[in-house]
């Protein structure tokens, strides 16, 4: 007997019935708004990572030398890997480029609520516009797909603020502060204790007294304030672009499910401009459930032109734990509309009957394993089926089936020449 790898799950028919409703309905959505379906490849060069993330990121990876001595990666994220489809096709492609792809990553790292080292991920993206609508655009998006799954805006909120908002802010100290530890540094301060995160700003350059000061706007989350604070344009600009994007959100319908969220500033050092997290409005989910935001810089980083670019990656896992704690996760059960049983040596007109219903786009089952009678009734209850056809010889030799409802468990003859129609999903009631 062989166990399954730590943080790399299976998932039966009803998990995964669950689970395909919310990848359809998040899919759905992205086409909805015009997003275009890539494919992407499971594996790219380790360089590719180290060069964006710097040579730490190998621990986080999937990593190996393949048999052609190339050093590479199971991918750990999509983002890299569309900027360099990008970049492949620069001059091809319409502005703006509007993509989506929903596919497993790998990364090598701690199991815990809501994260596995092998996870699912819906990533949309916009590339080569940096107006203000399209970072409201994704945000759009993102509390479509939400309300699409049932979702209200008493389950989620939208934790918006923006990268140069921390960046000015913190090299507006007169300090040498080490601006990206700092950055990390705010990204945790919500999953560990005041005086681990007051310890990290300092570590990051801040006097005591400038870590307290940081701390004390950060949480006031006035823009006003912050501006007046800093006293820099770059600040300045961040905030009129903050506002301008939550504006245009409020606008295509998203504002309701926005709020500045001024330390909110997610990890990844490629993030130039708007950010936010979603997150459990009741908080009895206490992790982030995704987030997004606005990379400017990577195209031209990966050799291409100049581009803008925003997006977002709802993840499977912890979008489930958001839609069960709001009782919206669907049912984890699979159904089955017809099982057609065999009595006697019926097989041929048995799997006649199966066809035509599977051509009108219905689930069907029948027989393969030779079972008798209460077998065949006992496996189309076990499957859940709604409505069974029983092909009998005494049935075919009256020119009719048996349609038998599996719910009540009343059955009636009907004729071969009404069944199966030429549309519809009869049952029972249908002809009773």
């Amino acid at each position: 007997m062989y166990d399954g790898l730590k943080g790399f799950r299976d998932f039966y028919p009803g998990e995964m019935s669950a689970r395909r409703e919310v990848i359809d309905t998040l899919e759905e959505t992205a086409r909805r708004y015009g997003f275009r379906e890539v494919g992407t490849p499971a594996m790219e060069r380790t360089r590719m990572y180290v060069d964006k993330s710097g040579e730490e990121i190998v621990e986080e990876l999937y990593a190996f030398e393949d048999r052609g001595d190339r050093e590479v990666s199971l991918t750990p994220e999509l983002t890299p890997t569309v900027a360099r489809m990008v970049v492949a096709r620069q001059g091809a492609l319409a502005r703006p480029i509007k993509w989506f792809s929903t596919r497993p990553f790998w990364r090598y790292e701690q199991v815990q609520q809501g994260r596995f080292r092998e996870f699912y991920q819906t990533n949309v993206d916009i590339f080569g516009s940096a107006e203000p609508e399209a970072d409201a655009e994704i945000l759009s998006f993102a509390a479509g797909a939400l309300t699409a799954l049932g979702l209200t805006g008493d389950d989620f909120e939208f934790r918006v603020s923006h990268r140069d908002i921390l960046g000015g802010l913190l090299e507006s100290l007169d300090g040498d502060v080490d601006v990206e530890a700092a950055i990390r540094a705010v990204d945790k301060s919500e999953k560990i204790d005041d005086e681990a995160y007051h310890d990290l700003l300092v570590e990051a350059g801040l006097d005591p007294a400038e870590a307290e000061a940081v701390n004390d706007v950060l949480a006031a989350d006035d823009l006003d304030e912050l501006v007046a604070f800093a006293g820099t344009d770059r600040v300045e600009s961040a905030v009129e672009n903050l506002q301008a994007v939550l504006a245009a959100a409020e606008d295509f319908g998203a504002g309701d499910y926005c709020e500045v969220s001024l330390s909110t500033a997610r990890g990844l050092d490629y993030y130039t401009g708007v950010v936010f997290e979603c997150f459990d409005s009741t908080g009895e989910v206490s992790r982030s459930v995704f987030g997004g935001g606005r990379y400017d810089d990577l195209i031209e980083s990966f050799g291409g032109e100049p581009t803008p670019a925003v997006g977002v990656a709802p993840g499977l896992a912890p979008l489930s734990l958001l839609c069960q704690r709001a009782g919206v996760w669907p049912e984890e059960a699979t159904t089955t509309d017809y099982y057609v049983l065999t009595v006697g040596d019926t097989r041929a007109e048995a799997a006649e009957i199966t066809r035509r219903l599977r051509e009108l786009g219905h689930v069907v089952e029948t027989d393969l394993t030779t079972r008798g009678f209460g077998d065949q009734l006992s496996y189309a209850d076990g499957i859940d089926a709604e409505t069974v056809v029983v092909v009998g010889e005494q049935d075919l030799a009256d020119d009719a089936v048996t349609v038998k409802d599996m719910e009540s468990g009343n059955q009636t003859q009907v004729p071969l020449s009404e069944f199966p129609p030429e549309s519809g999903r009869p049952t029972y009631d249908d002809y009773a």
